[in-house]
């Protein structure tokens, strides 16, 4: 007998046609704010990685829930240790910056 993964959507108990689409206000205000300021979330719907570690192609995997769009917590790191550049080094790649840094 072979070790069988654990399905983590079946692990939620979330109702049929559930779907996560949230805002962007819903994200900064009930999510990253939320997640700053040390509260635990009774849902574990948005996973918690080092998005850096991985290729993108690997990340739909990381995901607890979605099929198109995948939400994550990731820390930020910089390039230089005083400076402000993101550190954009990801698996054998990089992450291609399309605006500015704010």
């Amino acid at each position: 007998m072979g070790i069988q993964e654990k399905d983590p959507l079946s692990q939620l108990s979330l109702p049929p046609g559930f779907r996560f689409y949230p805002t962007d206000e819903e994200l900064l205000v009930q999510y990253l704010c939320r997640k700053v300021a040390g509260h635990h979330f009774s849902l574990q719907i948005i996973a918690e990685i080092d998005l850096y570690k991985f290729d993108p192609w690997v990340l739909p995997s990381k995901a607890i829930f979605g099929e198109k769009e995948w939400y994550f917590f990731s820390p930020r790191d910089r390039k230089y240790p005083n400076g402000t550049r993101p550190n954009r080094v990801a698996g054998s790649g990089y992450w291609k910056a399309t605006g500015t840094d704010k």
